[in-house]
Parts: C-alpha cells; sequence; structure tokens
C-alpha cells in the first residue's frame, strides 16, 4: 500500500487536533502517511520531504501549524502537489496561524481551512484524489449523504420534542 496523502504536523502536540484527518482517511480507506517536521527546527527535512513527495506518490498534504506556521507555505515552495494547511490553536486563538497559513505570496498557493478544521482538510484532500479517482468519488458521495442523513434524522428527534408553543 502506498501513502497517497500525507498528514504533517510542526510539532506532536498538534496530534490532538489532527488525529480526526486521519481518522477520516482511514475511515475511507485512503492510505496516508504522518510525519512530524518543523520549518524552523527541521528546515532541511522538511524541503527533502516536500521535493521528494511526488516521487513517492504523494497526491495531496496536509499540513498543520501553529504561531508563525510556516509549515505549510515552506512545503508549498518546494512541491508541485497541493497543499492543504490547518491553523492550529496553540496562541492568539490561532488567528496568528491562520492569517500565516492564508496569505501565501503569489505563484505559492496553500489551500487553508478553519482553526482546527483537520477534518475539512481530510475531506478537500479526498475531493482532489476523487478527480482522478473513481472509488474515492465515490466515497466523498457516500460522506456527503452521511452529512444528509444526520440533518434528517435530527428533525426527526427534534419533531419529538413538546412544548406548549411549540407549532412543529
Amino acid at each position: 500500500m502506498q501513502a497517497k496523502v500525507s498528514i504533517i504536523m510542526g510539532s506532536t502536540s498538534d496530534w490532538s487536533v489532527m488525529e480526526k484527518a486521519a481518522q477520516h482517511l482511514d475511515q475511507y480507506q485512503i492510505p496516508f502517511e504522518i510525519h512530524a517536521l518543523s520549518a524552523h527546527r527541521t528546515p532541511e527535512a522538511v524541503e527533502k520531504f516536500a521535493k521528494e513527495a511526488e516521487s513517492r506518490g504523494i497526491k495531496v498534504i496536509i499540513a498543520a501549524a501553529g504561531m508563525a506556521a510556516h509549515l505549510p507555505g515552506v512545503i508549498a515552495a518546494s512541491t508541485n502537489i497541493p497543499v492543504i494547511g490547518v491553523p492550529i490553536n496553540a496562541s492568539l486563538d490561532g488567528i496568528d496561524a491562520l492569517l500565516a497559513i492564508v496569505q501565501m505570496p503569489p505563484g505559492i498557493p496553500v489551500a487553508t481551512v478553519g482553526i482546527n478544521g483537520s477534518l475539512n482538510a481530510a475531506i478537500l484532500a479526498m475531493q482532489i484524489l476523487a478527480q482522478g479517482d473513481n472509488s474515492v468519488a465515490q466515497s466523498v458521495k457516500i460522506y456527503a449523504s452521511s452529512l444528509k442523513d444526520k440533518i434528517e434524522q435530527a428533525n426527526v428527534e427534534f419533531s419529538k420534542i413538546k412544548f406548549n408553543y411549540k407549532t412543529n
């Protein structure tokens, strides 16, 4: 089995957020790998990873970072693979990380999800993979349908709640 998605964290403390992405990819049988790499503490390793990712079969990189949050941009600068940045709430309510990731210069794009939004990063990675893989496309459709089912079930449950002035 060869990984298609890389989940990269600037620190092992990011795992509590990034685990959701791993769980989602695992649930839908998308092969992935997990690494801790720091743009500031291991810059040579980050560059090597980014430059070799495509030759290893990686199709999408999910890169999480907090505070200065340079990791997604540094990776994007060294590869043509789509990079999805996940800002981590490590300080300043994660706003610092969000702005650091989303404000990339022209020519070095990083798709960015919300603060601590690793599940959305995994879903976006699947949507990217789905463009060339019908099996993944089917999984994306199944997941979207499950969201609809949750809302419909919630309305069934809400209909059972009784109040004197509730009209539905």
